[in-house]
């Protein structure tokens, strides 16, 4: 855990979605929200199911999460948004402007901590991919056939 950047979330048993993370005092760190990625259901809840990935891409453990969510002001918040601010990737602004943007959007800002045994490591881990047909969305669309000029011959 302390490698990652990089976790697929599962919220109420939920696909698991690929989320950019910060490993941080034994933890993971998620931002979410408007101007951020999204990650439904996990503000709300308060556990979830991780997987993490090893160097090889394989999958290497899935542990059982507790949630909290950090609210802008408390100590909490005070203490990891700096450091979770200064490790995001490709932000505008300043670290600073960062955590501002997020406390007034409503982003959320949420820790997740291993709580309890492994759910599946090592031999426990299925052999499949488990990969899932692709959902439906409104943003696929027929494509069409390359405009020609001339005719192409073929031999």
């Amino acid at each position: 855990m302390k490698k990652a950047a990089m976790a697929w979330v599962s919220v109420d048993g939920g696909p698991g979605l690929a989320l950019w993370c910060m490993p941080l005092e034994g933890a993971l760190y998620v931002v979410s929200g408007p101007g951020e990625q999204a990650a439904p259901g996990l503000a709300d809840t308060t556990t979830a199911a991780v997987t993490l990935r090893g160097d090889h891409g394989g999958r290497i453990v899935t542990w059982p999460a507790e949630v909290t969510r950090l609210l802008p002001g408390t100590e909490q918040w005070e203490a990891s948004a700096p450091l979770v601010a200064a490790k995001r990737l490709n932000a505008a602004g300043t670290a600073t402007e960062l955590i501002e943007r997020w406390a007034a959007s409503g982003c959320a800002l949420n820790r997740l901590a291993p709580a309890g045994a492994p759910l599946a490591e090592g031999a426990s881990l299925p052999n499949g991919s488990e990969a899932a047909t692709p959902r439906e969305s409104p943003a696929v669309r027929q494509t069409r056939k390359p405009f020609r000029l001339h005719r192409v011959r073929r031999r």
